[in-house]
């Protein structure tokens, strides 16, 4: 099969239920199914961490962030370990970023030739205030809440920095007409839909308040967060912030609204590729880092185990694969080998300790139900890590110093029934734990995360320097030249 090209397109807090394709009710996404119809959709895909920085330099190096011990936004990619961009490169192919990148600096070597209109951490270090843990700041700095002053319909600064990626990427592919023999892998990094919530009016206005569907596990129904999630939202207390029930029911339209918006701005990258003429020898990649709770158990943004947060979006589509939906559970890191396949690149030498498996082999095989995937988190708001693990239908939450979760997504895929306290049931927690261990041990990586971050914050100055160090939320959009 000729797929000597690839195009990835990476969204930014994307629950890939949110999709006309994986079933939404009312979801506008005619863009995303029309590129899931004709390629394959992997219907249970995760992040390795849910939330930015980890995940995307897990993506990069096909490797789980404890062992790459980028473990919060405090601590992002510069380059080492080598990644899939640095691999292609040598082979000799040209490997470029347009948009959303959130490693540490441009000028770091990090596998591309060239970065267009890139954003990254503040400064070069993040955020140095959700590193400190155990026991953390009890808020972020600068007093404001983390979904935005504003929530409703217009413009951001992150609509207008995704209008420009999307159209700098147009650009780019016509430009690559003009090299015909020379393969390309370029990355297009879109925001949307990251909060701040405010979407461009044509989008928000595609949801109205009155079809906003209800949200489960609220606490104002009586139900009760299990602990390690319950001092999160403390942490996060985004649901208390709502100026008004009005307006929290804006926040769900422009969320949708965003998806819209990305949506509509998949549809014209991959429209400029078809009117190039390179469909015919390129590989798309749709994903997201991690996705976003939108309220359930009333929590916003990511940064949970649950399926809202910890599920991302997964589309191949390639010349010659047979269109059609994936069962086996996939996750970031089998984006290393895919994408070095798709440039007909061997990944075979450079998968020691990587644990992913190409797309391409998982989609033209059996379904592997079984297959385990993995994710954690050591970063804002939790004083000890959390860890989970899709087996089968179970799913699996290890919390150090907190009790597990146990949910059965077969019968209960919304996971609103926690069988880790059913003794009936205890067979299939202590398989999940055993199954966990082999992969790490949770109270270890706990320890050694806490004490890169310990002498992270001691080297930037100590405790109260780095309280006052990064972005209170969302990473600022940055100039377009």
């Amino acid at each position: 099969m000729p797929r000597r090209n690839v195009v990835v397109i990476m969204s930014d807090e994307h629950d890939p239920r949110v999709m006309g394709c994986s079933g939404h009710p009312f979801v506008h996404t005619p863009q995303l199914d029309a590129l899931a119809a004709r390629g394959v959709r992997f219907a249970h895909a995760y992040t390795p961490s849910p939330i930015c920085v980890p995940a995307r330099a897990a993506f990069a190096t096909g490797r789980r962030v404890h062992q790459l011990r980028h473990w919060d936004n405090a601590m992002p990619y510069a380059g080492t370990p080598q990644g899939w961009g640095h691999v292609l490169q040598h082979a000799g192919v040209r490997v470029e970023s347009i948009g959303k990148l959130h490693y540490r600096h441009e000028e770091d070597q990090a596998g591309f030739d060239r970065e267009h209109i890139p954003m990254h951490v503040v400064g070069g270090y993040g955020m140095v205030w959700a590193s400190i843990r155990d026991p953390y700041i009890t808020q972020a700095p600068g007093g404001k809440r983390m979904l935005g002053e504003r929530i409703g319909a217009g413009e951001s600064p992150y609509t207008s920095y995704d209008r420009s990626v999307t159209q700098r990427a147009v650009q780019w592919l016509q430009e690559a007409t003009s090299r015909p023999h020379e393969p390309f892998l370029l990355y297009v990094g879109l925001v949307a839909p990251h909060f701040p919530l405010v979407a461009p009016k044509e989008f928000f206005e595609l949801y109205p308040p009155e079809r906003m569907p209800p949200v489960k596990l609220h606490p104002s129904t009586g139900y009760q967060r299990h602990p390690w999630v319950q001092a999160y939202a403390e942490f996060m207390p985004n649901e208390e912030l709502f100026r008004s029930p009005e307006e929290r029911l804006q926040a769900f339209s422009a969320y949708f609204g965003l998806v819209s918006f990305l949506d509509d701005n998949v549809g014209r990258i991959v429209r400029a590729l078809d009117e190039a003429g390179l469909a015919e020898d390129t590989t798309i990649v749709y994903t997201s880092d991690h996705g976003d709770n939108l309220g359930a158990r009333g929590i916003w943004g990511k940064s949970t185990l649950y399926q809202e947060s910890v599920a991302v979006p997964m589309i191949l589509a390639s010349p010659g694969l047979h269109a059609g939906t994936c069962e086996t559970p996939v996750d970031l890191l089998d984006l290393y080998p895919t994408l070095l396949q798709a440039c007909n690149v061997d990944a075979a030498p450079h998968m020691i300790d990587r644990p992913g498996r190409s797309l391409f082999d998982l989609a033209c095989a059996p379904a592997d139900r079984g297959r385990v995937v993995f994710s954690e988190y050591h970063a804002a708001g939790s004083n000890t890590a959390a860890f989970m693990l899709r087996k089968g239908r179970w799913k699996y939450h290890h919390y150090v110093r907190f009790r597990p979760e146990l949910f059965d997504l077969q019968t209960d895929p919304e996971e609103l029934v926690d069988l880790a306290g059913d003794p009936t049931h205890a067979a299939e927690l202590a398989d999940m734990e055993a199954e966990l261990r082999r992969i790490c041990e949770p109270e270890a990586v706990d320890a050694l995360a806490k004490r890169d971050q310990g002498e992270l914050i001691e080297r930037l100055g100590g405790v109260a320097v780095a309280s006052t160090m990064g972005a209170g939320g969302a990473t600022p959009a940055p100039a377009v030249r």
